[in-house]
């Protein structure tokens, strides 16, 4: 009887947590604004793959690393325009929101040699964000990276919660209200 219970009281508290969290998407669907209305916020959770990529010192790195935290993972390449565009943003959001809680993590997709990465970031003044590369497009593969730049928001169990197509001003006030609800609501 004691372990009917503790089943029934546990599936009780998580449903209760997996409604929460849906409306705690929904209220980050409605209070989308300016570019953060192309994110497009998932009803559900998706499992991901978590195929390998790499360091730029090309040491193997994968999504599952980062685990326990919210990730937003930016796709994108050397001689992507609108990803020169958006870098500063990404770099000032992780430099205000980085840590336990949340991070950027930026992977170079397809041929980038990295001198060219290197440059880029140098170029952009980038300061915060990790240089990684993709350079088979496995993981681009997997995750259905059609265009660049491409974003994906990942929850703390390692699962796609939303993505954004293009390019973005990641740092205005509606994108850092919507990180600062987002890792708000774990904390």
């Amino acid at each position: 009887m004691r372990k009917f219970v503790a089943t029934t009281l546990y599936t009780a508290l998580m449903l209760g947590a997996n409604g929460a969290a849906a409306a705690d998407m929904e209220a980050l669907r409605e209070m989308r604004e300016g570019d953060m209305k192309k994110l497009i916020l998932h009803d559900a959770a998706k499992d991901l793959k978590s195929d390998a990529f790499e360091t730029v010192e090309g040491a193997p790195i994968a999504l599952a690393d980062y685990r326990g935290k919210y990730v937003l993972v930016n796709f994108w390449a050397t001689w992507c325009a609108p990803c020169r565009a958006e870098m500063p943003a990404l770099d000032a959001l992780n430099a205000e929101f980085g840590g336990d809680a949340f991070e950027v993590v930026t992977i170079a997709t397809g041929r980038n040699p990295v001198p060219s990465m290197k440059k880029f970031f140098a170029d952009a003044g980038i300061e915060t964000l990790p240089l990684h590369r993709d350079p088979k497009q496995k993981l681009a593969r997997n995750m259905a990276v059609i265009g660049l730049p491409l974003s994906v928001l990942i929850d703390p169990e390692g699962r796609e919660i939303g993505r954004l197509i293009g390019d973005a001003e990641w740092h205005d006030d509606n994108a850092r209200l919507l990180i600062s609800t987002l890792i708000g609501a774990e904390g």
